[in-house]
Parts: structure tokens; C-alpha cells; sequence
């Protein structure tokens, strides 16, 4: 007996958190699945804080605080594109088929993917913060900053994790998904103001890193972290997020029945 098609909002949004959990279970029986959230951040901080941090900062110490806001906003951006390898590992595997012939909402599946997805932001956060304290990093603001940081930097994830769950539909193995988004996310991050300011670039490249999301979101961190300006990196972070979410949300929903 087929499934039945129509579902309430209500069971829909059931099934949806019950597939959530699925995914934090594999997470916990699979903790390797956490490197990038955890190894990655690491890797970033103590290299360029130690390698370039008397170059390019003046002092380990000074350039520390400029870094860490940056390197947040560049591994959630990370972080959050391993939902597409994910669900294309899950497509190729047949898992999905699974999923079909059970009576559950269509969109559980891919919702509870992304919902799953906020342990592993939580986690980069977690780690990262930590590291960063120990090696010398100090929130020079309050704590009511510090808890605005924190969620916004999580939906940073969330909005730009549908570029991802869209090429991950697109691609037609885990691997051509993980290529092309490393693809992606490397003009993202790298272009911005995440470790040098972007006074210091050519003409070309500082016309982008200036109105890069990664650049709006560093430095609306710093000036929540660090204190300093906030509305208009804010402002310009959440058009970003906004405009990735019209755009991606309805092309990665496409995209995903077009597979399943």
C-alpha cells in the first residue's frame, strides 16, 4: 500500500524532527563525521595566528582578535555545506528509497537533514571558541553580544546550507558534490576580510571581498565580539542570507524531488 501523499503540517514537521534525530545518532556512532567541524577550525586558527600573525597583524596577540570572528563566520560557511555530501551519499546509497515507501512527509527527509545539521555548527562553534580562548583570545564585549553572535552565526549556516543541499540533488556522486562546493566556498572565504583587510588587495578582488557575505559577517562578529561597528555589517550579512535563502531554498526543493 503506497504511502499516503498528504501529511499535516503538524505529523510533517513530526517526521521531520524524528529524522533529525536519526542524523545526531549517525553523528554519535560516527564521530569521525565531526573532523571538519572540529580539526579544520583548529588547523586554521593555529596556523595563521602562529605562521602570519607577526606579518600580517603587527603581533600574534592583535592580529588573534581580528582572526577568530573571521575564522567563526569561514567554518560555519564549511560546516554548513556538508549537508549536500550527505544527502548525496544518502540518494546514492539508496536510503531515499527507504524513506519513499514509508508514510512520511516528503520533505522530512531533507528538512531533518538541515535541522541535524545544527549539532555540527554547535560543535565548530564550541571548539573553536575554546581553542581560541586558551591560546589568548578575550570577548572584549558584553555577554547580551555574545548570545546575538552566537544564533546569528547559526543561521548564517542554515540560510547558505541550501546551496549546498542544491548541488548535492544536482550531482550524481559524493564526491563531484564535495569538488564542486569546495569550489565555491573557496572564493567565498578566501575573498573576503577573514585574514588580511581588504585595503590591501587589488582593485578587483577588494570590490568583492567588500560585499562578500563572509566580509559582512566577519565584521559584524568583531563588532559583537570585539566591539566596534555593527549595523551595517549586520544589515549586509542578513541581505545575504536572506537573498541566498530566495534563491537557494526553492532551486534545492527542485532540485531534491527532481532526485527523490
Amino acid at each position: 500500500m503506497d504511502p499516503p501523499r498528504r501529511i499535516s503540517l503538524d505529523l510533517g514537521t513530526r517526521h521531520a524532527f524524528s529524522l533529525a534525530w536519526r542524523g545526531i545518532l549517525k553523528i554519535r556512532k560516527n564521530p569521525e563525521q565531526l573532523a571538519d567541524v572540529t580539526l579544520m577550525p583548529i588547523v586554521f586558527l593555529l596556523m595563521f595566528t602562529y605562521l602570519f600573525g607577526n606579518a600580517l597583524g603587527g603581533s600574534i596577540e592583535g592580529y588573534l582578535q581580528s582572526l577568530v570572528p573571521g575564522v567563526l563566520a569561514m567554518n560555519i560557511l564549511q560546516a554548513c555545506l556538508t549537508v549536500g555530501t550527505q544527502l548525496n551519499t544518502d540518494v546514492t546509497k539508496g536510503v531515499f528509497d527507504r524513506f519513499r515507501a514509508m508514510p512520511i512527509a516528503r520533505s522530512a527527509p531533507l528538512v531533518g537533514a538541515v535541522l541535524a545539521d545544527i549539532v555540527r555548527y554547535l560543535v565548530c562553534l564550541t571548539v573553536l571558541m575554546i581553542v581560541a580562548t586558551v591560546m589568548g583570545y578575550r570577548i572584549q564585549t558584553g555577554p547580551a553580544q555574545f548570545i546575538v553572535a552566537i544564533p546569528l552565526v547559526i543561521a548564517f549556516g542554515l540560510c547558505f546550507c541550501w546551496a549546498s543541499v542544491f548541488v548535492g540533488m544536482l550531482m550524481k556522486s559524493p564526491g563531484a558534490a564535495q569538488g564542486l562546493m569546495f569550489v565555491f566556498v573557496m572564493p567565498l572565504t578566501f575573498g573576503s576580510n577573514v585574514f588580511v583587510a581588504t585595503s590591501t588587495m587589488p582593485g578587483w578582488l577588494r570590490a568583492w571581498a567588500d560585499i562578500s557575505p563572509v566580509s559582512f559577517l566577519t565584521n559584524a562578529l568583531r563588532g559583537l565580539l570585539n566591539g566596534g561597528p555593527v549595523a551595517g555589517p549586520l544589515a549586509g550579512a542578513l541581505a545575504w542570507m536572506v537573498g541566498a535563502v530566495v534563491v537557494f531554498f526553492p532551486l534545492a526543493t527542485w532540485a531534491y524531488r527532481r532526485r527523490v
